[in-house]
């Protein structure tokens, strides 16, 4: 019998929780998801970084990771016919991706880097083996998330900063 072993080299995220809890502007996945709870969190995270003017998510495409931002800010825009618009800054403490982590449907805007960045991704894939593991971290997730979105949508300009 095969059985599940965590891994013992979690993943150091002591910065991503401390610009979560730092973030009070929209952002309340500081409240929702608890320092003990990002640390079980952190074996299904990924870390990264990117440079300034890298873009992190590209309009249209379809993909649904969500990504966590521990330093550095991303700037979210749309593209259209008549120029690309800018929608929203996201600081460090901030989450991006939500829109299609949720809805499979085709990023509504490009974000790219305003400066370096040290994100965190999770995949689909991920959030499945956590939901399996630990459905009360997954909720508590789904559950900040989804008040990002709500905070998000009550903004006309950022409506569409719903990645």
């Amino acid at each position: 019998m095969n059985a599940y072993f965590p891994s013992t080299n979690k993943p150091d995220i002591k910065a991503l929780v401390e610009a979560f809890s730092l973030n009070t502007v929209e952002d309340i996945l500081g409240r929702t998801v608890t320092p003990p709870q990002w640390d079980v969190l952190a074996p299904y995270l990924q870390s990264f970084a990117i440079a300034e003017s890298q873009t992190l998510i590209t309009q249209g495409t379809v993909d649904r990771t969500v990504y966590f931002i521990e330093s550095g800010s991303l700037s979210v825009h749309y593209e259209d016919s008549t120029g690309r618009v800018r929608l929203a800054i996201l600081a460090a403490g901030s989450a991006v991706g939500e829109g299609g982590f949720f809805s499979h449907v085709p990023r509504s805007a490009t974000v790219q880097a305003v400066s370096a960045c040290k994100l965190w991704r999770l995949t689909a894939i991920k959030f499945a083996e956590l939901s399996n593991r630990h459905p009360a971290i997954a909720l508590g997730l789904v559950m900040g998330l989804g008040g990002l979105i709500a905070t998000r949508m009550t903004d006309q300009r950022k409506r569409i900063a719903v990645t």
